[in-house]
């Protein structure tokens, strides 16, 4: 949790977001998230209760002295008048919604499941609105061999980082942030890749010979002299670990060149990885979770969507596919 956050965190909220990333492993950047989330909500609930001047803007409502005793008289009814709230006046999607009321949830559970100091939970029965299912966005197998081939031809001082870090998100469905954390330690002799995702789990992937490859001519000219995060597999010009902002911009500035790519990020690679090692490689969804890093395997089933050919050549498979009225002949 960003140190200036805890400026404003009442020590009831602070014990809690504590908690889920010290216990439960939860990214700094996820605590956050809850901070924000529940401030909002606490900032709403304050205003709700007339406890601050209509002209005093949400940004300046403190939330230091939200106590026990406060959170005790939040209702059910007061829940949904904020989701309200933040639907029509925040404009809120409904996938932030069921994010704001996931984060509400696991408060709520904390004060009476973990810690016991709430013998009713408000949102045991609150309903999350249904977020809309968007299939997602992935490079075919073309343009990942053409993003490949762009890459390669690079005559630059970073190509060979360049292309390995490609090859990396391509074979293996990496994070931005996983590939950005990777350190030397991190390729083992055995040529297998620790990676550290989300709340710090480690996963461990085996490389194929396209990462051991790429890796090993990376490693030829990865700099040694001056460098200043010597742990780091992946440096930056300055020598220092290269940022999730730099993987940012060096990927995008490839896929820029893919025809149909324009505006793709470097998340898409992930889903490209996915998607590929399902479609092609008809890896089983419960190896796909593994390798994805996914906690559910409902995050994983996203990437069992079928592609038009695949949908096209099932109906014509129908061994009924060619049967026609005898009056057709």
């Amino acid at each position: 949790m960003r140190k200036e956050y805890l400026q404003e965190c009442p020590s009831l909220l602070r014990d809690y977001l504590g908690y889920i990333e010290t216990v439960k492993g939860r990214s700094s950047k996820t605590v956050d998230e809850y901070f924000t989330d529940l401030r909002t909500f606490f900032r709403y609930m304050k205003r709700l209760r007339g406890l601050v001047l209509p002209s005093v803007p949400d940004s300046e409502i403190s939330v230091q002295d939200i106590d026990l005793e406060f959170v005790r008289t939040i209702t059910l009814n007061d829940v949904y008048e904020y989701i309200n709230y933040a639907k029509n006046e925040r404009g809120n999607s409904n996938k932030t919604l069921a994010r704001k009321i996931s984060s509400l949830r696991m408060f709520f559970r904390y004060l009476c499941e973990r810690t016991h100091q709430l013998e009713h939970n408000p949102v045991q029965n609150l309903d999350t609105p249904r977020a809309k299912k968007t299939l997602p966005k992935y490079l075919t197998l073309e343009q990942s061999l053409e993003l490949l081939n762009i890459a390669e031809k690079n005559t630059g001082e970073f190509a060979k980082r360049d292309y390995c870090m490609i090859t990396l998100l391509l074979n293996c469905g990496l994070r931005r942030a996983e590939l950005a954390g990777l350190n030397l330690e991190d390729v083992r002799p055995d040529w297998t890749l620790r990676v550290r995702g989300k709340g710090n789990k480690e996963r461990i992937l085996y490389l194929n010979t396209a990462c051991q490859t790429a890796i090993q001519q990376y490693l030829q000219v990865r700099p040694v002299d001056g460098v200043k995060d010597k742990k780091a597999l992946f440096l930056s010009r300055l020598k220092t670990r290269i940022s999730l902002q730099g993987v940012h911009y060096i990927i995008k500035g490839y896929l820029k060149d893919v025809e149909g790519a324009n505006g793709y990020s470097t998340h898409k690679l992930r889903h490209t990885a996915a998607t590929l090692m399902y479609q092609h490689g008809h890896v089983d969804i419960r190896v796909l979770k593994d390798v994805l890093g996914h906690e559910n395997l409902g995050t994983t089933e996203i990437y069992t969507h079928l592609s038009n050919e695949q949908i096209k050549k099932a109906v014509e498979d129908n061994p009924l596919s060619t049967v026609k009225p005898k009056s057709s002949k």
